[in-house]
């Protein structure tokens, strides 16, 4: 080979390798650990001895080889990476019972996949109530080299927010499970990034509060992250909720924000004081310091949505040209009223698709009313989609559907609707629900609208947040509304012009939200409630789409229940 033909080969071979991504290598251990997360000890789970665990970071192309490794000494675990669509990996999807096994005690998995769009990510357990634990971390994903975003900034600061409670996660399962019920109550604690204080404030000078002034010496494990930056310049903000029940707020004093992506799609850039956060939704927001230099600013995270019993989280932005132990001498940020539901719905319904995002299809093939309701069964508190709430089986769908194993799970489908004549305004008439595992089954390439419809709790006169997650999968929100979703609500209510690409998406108390997506994934995907307590109670649907198409699953994704026993007859006939 001539020296010129050699040179061609290498530049080729190079823009291949380019073209094909990176394979970035991780080793995760998950363990329990003693930490100081809010100043109280207590246990939590982490990885590789961080909580939260470490930051993945990669670019759009890369694969992302993870051995995950169980160190906990009597329960399994899997983890779910969160907005990461799994195109042709659905057993890497994370979700024990429906793409894998449990990971055992001593046992490690390998997830492989490819991330395809750049974003803000994260990732956290999917199993019992490890999430609350404390088992998640970050996933950011960068544009390749070379390429740049809609938009301009100088840095970057990455925030992931989640709620703490001093009560363990077993004995909060152990309560949701009870009669007589015990609900998990309000949390503690509010964490920026794994850090916060329950026993001091650090703005105890400049509020309210019989709390003392909190004191660091340097290295505690609850002193906040404090967010240097320079002036004038253009700061990107990744924010993302793992709470496990709390709907979150955000804002910093004297700066305004301006947002440009939600759950790694890019929206219409709009400037706001505060956002709201639901459990499950990422954001890039953009601020320019240029306040006065002399002052550093507060970071305050409040509680929406529920009436709060916890204080706000709060971190500094600090300003470089002061020292950052210079604490802000004006209050924090007021979050806004729990139940001020119009600021929550205006926030909603600015966010917008930027141009170039593709369109929903005009029409959909196939409609699936979702009534989300309390209910009870046997006597057991749960909730219950269209009177179904959900429970998981032993054998993992992805391998009970794709090898016809009809015994693993209910067969019969679950309801597509709802009674016409049911009161969402009121507890319901009859309290008394079904637990069933059954399937929505869509064709490839179906477009679906789900309507998902809020109704009043058990007892009493009272409406829950709830955030939607689907797995597998974007969808377009095409609208919200109040009261009872009726058929001409599309015609008034429907955005088909440039509704936002979303994973997660809220019903608000008493309300609807319709969203459309494309069943063009082969797999079976969860679709649930984010709030870790509803989903335990069976606040969740399972959707499968061309499962047959799907190949290569790793027989140790799916080796228990009855596949095991498949792979096990199959090896000795």
């Amino acid at each position: 080979m001539s020296f010129k033909a050699l040179t061609l080969w290498c530049i080729w071979l190079s823009l291949f390798q380019l073209s094909l991504g990176a394979v970035r290598h991780y080793n995760f251990e998950v363990e329990y650990m003693i930490r100081e997360p809010d100043c109280i000890e207590h246990v939590v789970m982490g990885i590789n001895g961080q909580f939260p665990g470490p930051t993945i970071e990669a670019e759009v192309g890369d694969t992302l080889d993870i051995a995950l490794t169980n160190k906990l000494s009597t329960e399994g675990t899997v983890i779910h990476w969160h907005g990461i669509r799994q195109y042709g990996t659905p057993w890497a999807d994370g979700t024990a019972s429906i793409s894998q096994c449990a990971i055992n005690p001593g046992e490690t998995f390998h997830y492989r996949f490819t991330v395809d769009r750049p974003g803000t990510y994260f990732y956290h357990g999917h199993y019992g109530m490890q999430r609350a634990a404390g088992l998640y971390g970050s996933l950011i994903v960068n544009l390749p080299k070379g390429q740049k975003e809609p938009f301009h900034y100088d840095g970057e600061f990455n925030l992931l927010l989640s709620d703490w409670w001093h009560k363990s996660t077993h004995e909060q399962e152990v309560g949701l499970s009870s009669q007589p019920f015990k609900w998990i109550n309000e949390p503690q604690s509010l964490l920026i990034n794994g850090r916060g204080q329950y026993n001091c404030s650090m703005a105890a000078n400049v509020i309210n509060t019989t709390l003392p002034k909190c004191k660091f010496g340097g290295g505690e494990q609850c002193a906040p992250q404090i967010l240097h930056v320079d002036p004038n310049k253009t700061y990107r903000i990744r924010i993302a909720s793992s709470t496990s029940l709390a709907s979150l707020n955000l804002a910093i004093g004297n700066h305004k924000m301006v947002v440009v992506e939600a759950d790694g799609n890019y929206v219409q850039p709009f400037v706001v004081d505060d956002i709201d956060i639901y459990s499950g939704e990422s954001y890039s927001v953009l601020i320019t310091t240029d306040q006065d230099t002399k002052k550093n600013y507060w970071i305050s995270v409040g509680v929406r949505g529920r009436k709060p019993n916890t204080p706000q989280a709060l971190t500094i932005l600090n300003y470089k040209t002061i020292s950052a132990s210079v604490f802000p001498t004006s209050p924090p940020p007021i979050t806004p009223q729990w139940d001020d539901y119009n600021h929550s719905k205006s926030f909603s319904q600015k966010i917008l698709a930027l141009m170039g995002t593709p369109q929903p299809p005009k029409y959909y093939d196939r409609r699936v009313l979702l009534l989300n309701t309390q209910n009870l069964v046997d006597g057991y508190t749960k909730w219950a989609i269209n009177n179904v709430s959900l429970t998981l089986p032993s054998t993992p769908y992805l391998g009970s559907i794709k090898f016809k194993l009809n015994g693993a799970f209910d067969q019969n489908s679950p309801p597509e609707n709802f009674s016409a004549d049911y009161d969402i305004l009121n507890p319901p008439m009859n309290p008394n629900s079904n637990i069933g595992s059954g399937v929505y089954t869509f064709q490839l390439n179906q477009v679906v609208d789900v309507i998902l419809q809020n109704a009043n709790v058990l007892k009493g006169k009272n409406s829950e947040i709830h955030p939607w997650h689907l797995h597998g999968h974007d969808f377009w929100v095409l609208g919200y509304g109040d009261g009872k979703f009726e058929p001409g609500d599309e015609e008034t209510k429907f955005n088909l012009k440039n509704p936002p690409l979303r994973n997660t998406a809220v019903i608000f108390p008493y309300g609807w939200t319709a969203l459309r997506f494309k069943a063009d994934n082969p797999g079976v995907w969860a679709f649930h409630c984010h709030i870790e307590p509803h989903l335990h109670m069976g606040m969740g649907v399972v959707f499968a789409e061309a499962v047959q198409n799907v190949k290569g699953i790793p027989r140790d994704a799916i080796a228990c229940g009855l596949t095991r026993k498949m792979f096990l007859n199959n090896k000795h006939n």
